[in-house]
């Protein structure tokens, strides 16, 4: 998978009153810095004005227009010293992206007893005019700038930042209708455009399906090079027409997808394509997963937005996994096991040895294509976007992957404080047993980027809201 690419718009601010010598030496030492991040393109303010600080109002509408004109993702106003308040709000407001508040922590006074830059006291006043002005915002804790509070604030605002950037574009590719008895799956789709700009673009099954021969006529050399792949990693006693139907599937949803520029989908897994073609979609989920195109099972809209979070979260450099929330651990209160028939990514494997699809052991077609694997332990991140009645909120949980005992399908336990209260907020809803989870811990950065969603509250479930406020300290 590859990591997206976030545009920042560097706007330091400074106030006239303050030393202009000090403002300068900061800006340029955070410009320089935060330069050598990963993942993100800076746009800078240098040829606005000869010191490329945020402070005259003659330069207000330049500034905003360089930002509109580069297209930033999110704005940094540190305040190099006192800032000038009002202005940091105009541009906020103009671009209505995430926005970053910080500064770099004070210095001692002078032997004369004149204070230089009184960062600190600046930052409460443009957090009161920015509340003025209705613009959300992040605010990281006056701090140094090597301080582990700026580095790891920075870096969980810029995955705020790529949630907000990945959800704004959504646009799920519905492939089939739902199941006819998963009514749980249900989703309002002209309201998921009204409210979040969210778009569904719905194709029958045959739409897919009819692709797939072509597909394998062609045999294109990367159709060579995946068949083979899964031919000597996953399904070694298969005959080779499943293989070669299971990954002319994989390639025809993602070519459909792409038509549509969706970067997610949600099929109908069963029956009808059992009917059609014979498999499971399982394992060409499994695959788009791994290759950072979430495909979520039984049609779940509201899965597929979930998925798509969760990965923005992790900066889109790990796969998610989409899973039912099953069965409680017959003898741990608080393990819980969250399985699917078989579309969990193939990377997330915790013995890639053993690793292999088969046919499904439960339906009466008994078709190719479920996938048999444990995944890896280790923190994990559970989430749900969801809502019912107009109102939407999103789920977040953490827990850790624990040993437990061996099922069919791709599965994990998940061990977390206090299952009773997870299950109590998941049936009382707005929610279903369909969630998505990714590795790592990534609760403070579900709950930071709602700030910045119209109409989607956050639901802290573990850790609670309390405990994530903690974290941005």
């Amino acid at each position: 998978m590859e990591g997206t690419t976030i545009r920042l718009g560097f706007c330091p601010t400074r106030r006239d009153v303050f030393s202009k010598e000090e403002a300068l030496k900061h800006k340029k030492i955070i410009l320089d810095n935060i330069k050598k991040y990963e993942n993100i393109d800076v746009v800078d303010i240098e040829d606005i004005n000869e010191e490329g600080l945020l402070f005259d109002y003659s330069d207000l509408f330049s500034i905003i227009d360089k930002m509109k004109t580069n297209k930033v993702d999110c704005l940094f106003f540190p305040h190099v010293n006192f800032g000038t308040e009002d202005l940091v709000a105009e541009v906020a407001k103009a671009l209505k992206v995430p926005v970053l508040i910080w500064g770099p922590r004070d210095d001692s006074p002078l032997e004369n007893g004149l204070r230089t830059r009184d960062t600190q006291c600046g930052m409460f006043a443009t957090g009161k005019v920015l509340r003025r002005y209705g613009v959300p915002f992040t605010y990281l804790i006056n701090s140094t700038l090597f301080s582990e509070n700026f580095k790891n604030g920075f870096k969980k605002f810029l995955s705020v930042t790529n949630i907000v950037k990945q959800f704004k574009k959504t646009r799920i590719l519905q492939i089939s209708t739902r199941p006819t008895g998963f009514n749980s799956v249900t989703t309002n789709e002209g309201e998921l455009l009204e409210k979040f700009g969210i778009r569904i673009y719905p194709v029958a099954l045959n739409e897919i399906t009819s692709l797939i021969p072509e597909i394998i006529k062609n045999n294109s050399s990367k159709f060579i090079e995946e068949v083979k792949f899964v031919k000597e990693n996953i399904s070694k006693d298969t005959d080779i027409d499943n293989i070669k139907k299971m990954i002319g599937l994989k390639f025809a949803i993602k070519e459909t997808a792409d038509k549509y520029y969706c970067n997610a989908a949600a099929i109908q897994c069963w029956n009808s394509l059992q009917d059609i073609i014979g498999i499971m979609p399982c394992l060409a989920n499994s695959l788009l997963g791994d290759e950072g195109f979430p495909c979520v099972c039984e049609t779940d809209i509201c899965g597929a937005i979930t998925a798509i979070i969760l990965q923005a979260a992790a900066f889109d450099e790990k796969p998610i996994f989409f899973a039912d929330i099953t069965v409680r651990d017959s003898k741990r209160d608080n393990v819980e096991l969250f399985w699917h028939c078989g579309p969990f990514p193939f990377s997330l494997a915790r013995n890639k040895e053993k690793a292999e699809a088969g046919n499904h052991w439960v339906l009466e077609s008994k078709s190719y294509g479920t996938c048999e694997w444990e995944i890896e332990h280790g923190d994990v991140t559970i989430a749900r976007f969801d809502g019912d009645n107009g109102k939407y909120s999103l789920f977040m949980g953490e827990g850790k992957g624990v040993d437990g005992p061996f099922t069919r399908g791709t599965y994990l336990w998940v061990e977390v404080g206090n299952w009773p209260k997870w299950e109590k907020k998941l049936v009382e809803g707005p929610y279903i047993h369909h969630v998505a989870g990714i590795h790592g811990k990534y609760a403070d950065v579900l709950h930071e980027a709602c700030k910045y969603i119209n109409f989607l509250s956050p639901d802290p479930c573990e850790p609670d809201e309390e405990e994530i406020i903690n974290r941005w300290l």
